[in-house]
């Protein structure tokens, strides 16, 4: 571990003043990019509850979700404390936060408030639903968001059953949006020195996100067809068994599916008229995904990644969680890496996925304790930044 700032962001500080997962992500990511981030927190943070190892509070997602951070306890509702906390957000670049409007309001920080004390801040205020819209005082929860985007519909279609993804998609998914935000108007602010707010609803954001594709025929107007990405909606549109495992064997034209045929010792379906045209027939996908589960069992997982590497047909086995860390292509990516951290012992840490030449990013800080670095913080505030 170094205390060195590195990476692109190296100079911009980040007050990060949000809970759970969607703001905490987002000031990670900016402070795995080198951003000075600062965790404004309670002295009692309900949110960091949950299963823990040594320390109360340190648990899996928050030592996931809160590294290359330092973490100051204040109290808000107290007047000095609060005012300590101001003063922090006026030497800051960017303020990312998800309390609710009223409560920033009653706290004298609300963007106007702000903006009058530092011009230019970037204010990414990230909430469940639209500020103007009748729903801007509802709780949010990712379920809910699913539900609201049409996620929860096309899982319905897909597989008959309005289930939610099994990942909180709405969280991760909005703190990329926060990510690409605050870095957009860093850029606007480097051009103009004019600060800004920026609001990002998870609703909104996920409704963004799933029609990309899933709007189809309703993006003419009149409608040209159902709303549905058809290859998604398939329910043969999963992973297949081999020999040995799972994996993923996407034939993507007619020639993969002859080449991926004969590879499994079936060259009668390679002559199936499916198979042998221009270009795949859409209406085709569900039959001929059933007919690559059914050839699958053929080969090893291995043996289909050679095969498939040969004959460029996209294939990747399927990734089991409880082995991550014995995958060569992860470990050889420090996409996992065991470290000692301070008080939790030797964790597993979860690589940076994006590579810069010139100015890359780094671990610099493990998670810290709830509050650990508030005096060395607080301390700063008496000296020039």
């Amino acid at each position: 571990m170094t205390q060195t700032a590195t990476g692109p962001l190296d100079g911009v500080r980040v007050i990060d003043l949000s809970t759970v997962v969607m703001g905490p992500y987002a000031a990670q990511i900016l402070g795995d990019l080198g951003a000075d981030v600062i965790k404004i927190e309670s002295p009692a943070d309900t949110v960091r509850v949950g299963k823990f190892r040594t320390t109360p509070g340190m648990t899996p997602l928050n030592l996931n979700v809160n590294r290359n951070k330092r973490s100051v306890a204040l109290n808000l509702k107290d007047e000095e404390e609060r005012e300590q906390a101001l003063k922090l957000i006026d030497t800051a670049d960017v303020l990312i936060t998800n309390m609710r409007p009223g409560a920033l309001s009653r706290l004298g920080m609300n963007h106007a408030d702000l903006a009058a004390r530092n011009p230019g801040l970037i204010y990414a205020h990230a909430q469940g639903f639209r500020g103007d819209s009748d729903r801007a005082g509802h709780a949010a929860y990712d379920e809910t968001v699913q539900a609201a985007s049409g996620l929860v519909d096309v899982a319905n279609r897909a597989l008959g059953k309005p289930v939610y993804l099994p990942t909180i998609i709405g969280d991760k998914v909005s703190s990329l949006t926060i990510v690409y935000t605050v870095l957009a108007a860093l850029v606007h602010r480097d051009r103009t020195g004019e600060g800004q707010r920026v609001e990002i609803p998870m609703t909104d954001t996920l409704i963004a996100f799933n029609l990309v594709e899933q709007l189809a025929g309703h993006v003419f107007e009149p409608a040209e067809g159902p709303t549905g990405f058809g290859p998604s909606l398939n329910p043969g549109h999963q992973a297949v068994h081999t020999k040995d495992g799972m994996a993923c064997v996407i034939p993507y034209n007619p020639r993969n599916f002859r080449d991926f045929f004969h590879a499994a010792g079936r060259p009668e379906l390679a002559e199936d008229p499916r198979v042998n045209g221009d270009a795949l027939d859409g209406a085709d996908h569900e039959a001929l995904a059933a007919m690559i589960a059914e050839c699958a069992p053929a080969l090893t997982t291995e043996e289909w990644t050679e095969v498939c590497a040969k004959h460029s047909i996209p294939m990747a086995p399927v990734l089991e969680l409880d082995k991550a860390q014995d995958d060569e292509y992860v470990r050889d990516g420090h996409l996992l890496d065991v470290v000692e951290h301070p008080s939790e012992g030797s964790i597993r840490t979860i690589g940076i996925p994006v590579k810069f030449s010139a100015t890359p990013g780094s671990v610099r800080r493990l998670a810290p304790l709830p509050g650990q670095d508030t005096e060395e913080v607080l301390r700063e505030l008496t000296t020039t930044r």
